[in-house]
């Protein structure tokens, strides 16, 4: 029995660690090959980097610029979540655990 908790615990600290070098990149605003906004999340669900384009900055409409970064962090989120529950799935035994 100690030997299977052990286990699970080496295997999550190991999932953990996966994740944390996972790169989840999102974008908003721009075209699909020259973004406004790109912010990149690793599957620990941190932000690791926001990278503006200074192209799109319109100093007069900073609300769309705050548009854009909101919509990629949450985009980026939801993605990230969806890498962690995927990479933690077979961990949990088939446990529903909220945010997962």
């Amino acid at each position: 029995m100690a030997f299977d908790q052990m286990k699970m615990i080496n295997d999550l600290r190991k999932a953990q660690k996966e994740l944390k070098k996972q790169q989840i990149v999102a974008v908003a605003g721009g075209d699909d090959d020259d973004p406004a906004v790109e912010v990149t999340i690793n599957g620990e669900l941190k932000i690791e980097n926001i990278s503006i384009n200074p192209e799109y900055v319109d100093l007069k409409d900073i609300e769309e610029l705050e548009a854009w970064l909101e919509a990629a962090i949450r985009d980026g989120m939801a993605k990230a979540q969806e890498v962690a529950a995927e990479k933690m799935k077979p961990l949990m035994g088939g446990m529903n655990l909220p945010g997962m």
